[in-house]
């Protein structure tokens, strides 16, 4: 994350408006709000927030390698005399103040990503498409939020050719400042769905409150826009309300710019035909699922809008990997053949519930395999919660499921509607569930694993590796 010189002292005190204090650096290597995992050099920026005031681990920032720590006025007693700091009125507003300096730096193109689902999948398919063509930099992890994407922005360096960003909401008025904070070249939305529903009158609410990522396109921005989405037109119309110069569209709908031609699904990995804004190309996803085949179609178009080359970035779409509990692919060492464990339990929504079990229904299985789903409660559904936990039914039959395990009172209504056949096994939370499924796999299984970051489904998924895992690895453990 550091680069040397990320910034000079000197610069960042004239964009937060701060007061220097103690012996001060020359330069900061990069910026940090986590003391625990900052780098040497780094300024630690000492925000509050949740139950966490970060004045209280200052001295251990400073002890921990951090060149200079960015503090409040009010804070600035309960600080050591003598310390490295930076003095300003608010550190969070002083971070964002210091994001809108290095935006404003910033001579290489930005792109944003926002959506229902796909946005941290689509946001490291262009980190990677980018940085084989030039100095790339891009959020961390799903830093996609009021301290996340200022961070993000403020750890820019000023000669990055490619700048990418992941920009989220859980309510309306939220993604309207991100964006105007990274003023992107490129929006991408990448679909629209029932998430976080519970805090919107309708699913309109929540493409508009996506759509306020228009707001801070540049004067010659452009929108990429999923044409296969309900929500289309509606976007659309909030882009001209915006003033945006240009809109592109994705999908596999007739007279979409990026337009999916055929695609062969296998179990490990896609191979794709498409045409992306008037060039034809061929290329194979390194990870599986429709909804990445879908969503590489926006990345190649923001690709090719942003400069890059297209051929260059197709071809670099053949080393995708799933993020960390976004499809990661774990192999478990049972007494008999492998199984195969699909770890989907960063967080779960309807739509991305749904695009799980497609990909659990195209796993391999061994000749007495079964592909099992073991899934926790979707979270912030509202009024519509119970309709669209036994609405996965569906998919589950379509895919050809053989057992399903479900923890969670929402997942109770999933439980009801499935045929006796399909019952794997309930429990009321994630924690009650896990000796069901440890007692369940058995060799050639595919199971995959999924729920909201509240329903606490990884656990699970640790639970199974340690259970399962390779003789060598648990020899080394115990040595």
């Amino acid at each position: 994350m550091s680069a040397k010189g990320l910034w000079t002292v000197e610069a960042m005190a004239a964009a937060m408006q701060a007061r220097g204090e103690g012996p001060l650096p020359r330069t900061a290597d990069g910026i940090s709000i986590d003391s625990r995992t900052l780098e040497a050099g780094d300024a630690f920026f000492a925000i509050t927030g949740g139950n966490r005031d970060g004045h209280d681990f200052v001295e251990a920032a400073l002890k921990a390698g951090a060149g200079l720590a960015v503090v409040s006025k009010a804070k600035r007693a309960t600080l050591p005399a003598g310390a490295p700091l930076l003095v300003v009125d608010d550190v969070l507003e002083a971070l964002r103040n210091l994001a809108r300096a290095a935006r404003a730096r910033l001579a290489g193109k930005a792109i944003a990503v926002t959506g229902s689902v796909g946005k941290t999948s689509t946001k490291e398919a262009l980190r990677l498409v980018f940085s084989r063509q030039g100095k790339t930099h891009a959020s961390a992890a799903s830093y996609n939020n009021h301290w996340g994407v200022p961070l993000s922005l403020s750890r820019c360096p000023a000669d990055a050719d490619f700048a990418v960003f992941e920009l989220g909401m859980n309510h309306a008025g939220e993604i309207g400042p991100l964006s105007r904070l990274v003023r992107p070249d490129i929006a991408i939305v990448t679909a629209i769905a029932p998430v976080h529903i519970e805090f919107f009158e309708s699913i309109d609410g929540i493409a508009d409150a996506k759509a306020e990522i228009f707001e801070g396109l540049v004067e010659d921005g452009i929108a990429i826009l999923n044409r296969d989405n309900a929500q289309f037109n509606r976007l659309c119309d909030r882009a001209l309300d915006a003033r945006v110069s240009r809109v592109v569209s994705f999908g596999e709908e007739a007279g979409a710019d990026a337009q999916l031609v055929k695609c062969m699904l296998q179990s490990e990995t896609s191979t794709v035909q498409a045409r992306i804004i008037g060039d034809d190309v061929t290329y194979k996803l390194g990870a599986p699922g429709k909804h990445l085949v879908m969503n590489s179609l926006a990345v190649l178009a923001a690709a090719k809008l942003a400069g890059a080359d297209l051929a260059l970035a197709a071809l670099a779409l053949t080393d995708l990997q799933p993020a960390s509990g976004r499809g990661t692919r774990i192999t478990l060492e049972t007494a008999g053949e492998p199984a195969l464990l699909i770890d989907e339990s960063y967080n779960a929504n309807p739509v991305s519930m749904a695009a799980a079990i497609a990909l659990l229904g195209q796993a391999q299985t061994g000749p007495r395999g079964r592909r099992i789903a073991v899934l926790g409660d979707m979270l912030e559904l509202g009024a519509q919660s119970a309709e669209l936990h036994r609405g996965l039914a569906e998919p589950i039959a379509d895919h050809g499921i053989d057992l399903v395990f479900c923890s969670g009172p929402e997942m109770r209504n999933l439980w009801e509607a499935l045929p006796p056949g399909r019952r794997g096994g309930y429990a009321s939370s994630s924690e009650a569930l896990e000796p069901q499924i440890l007692g369940a796999v058995s060799g050639g299984d595919a199971i995959m694993i999924k729920g909201s970051f509240g329903s606490k489904m990884t656990p699970i998924v640790k639970a199974l590796q340690r259970k399962f895992a390779p003789r060598t690895a648990m020899d080394a453990a115990q040595g």
